[in-house]
């Protein structure tokens, strides 16, 4: 007899999980928008030479998950970090945050699908 189970997954697979549901949502609920919407790919294990040669080409540690290319009022993109419930922002993180604020730019923590369509939805309608 066979038994079939899924691994247990890991940090990164639940916040990987979360982005792609968000990104899924933010593409239906807003196809004018589709591509305006983008992932950053800094994160995720690297051998040496990759590593220095995304270094070399700007990749900066501490950048949101999330960009959305949509002025609203002042602020030029939403940039949003993905978190899980229990998952904490590092201290890259934390000064890129300090950093782009002081630019103008709205910066979100999103734990949560209904946290992400709250954020989207305020930004795009502009009541947050």
């Amino acid at each position: 007899m066979k038994t079939f189970f899924k691994a247990p997954r890991t940090h990164g697979d639940e916040e990987h999980q979360l982005q792609v549901a968000c990104v899924r949502w933010f593409n239906y609920q807003y196809p004018m928008l589709r591509g305006c919407l983008i992932a950053v790919p800094n994160g995720g294990r690297r051998d040496a030479v990759t590593g220095a040669r995304l270094k070399a080409e700007g990749v900066t540690a501490g950048v949101a998950d999330l960009i959305l290319f949509q002025r609203r009022g002042r602020s030029g993109a939403l940039l949003v970090e993905m978190k899980t419930a229990k998952g904490r922002q590092s201290p890259e993180q934390k000064q890129w945050q300090t950093v782009i604020e002081a630019q103008g730019y709205q910066y979100e923590v999103c734990r949560s699908l209904n946290d992400f369509m709250r954020i989207i939805n305020g930004y795009i309608t502009g009541s947050k």
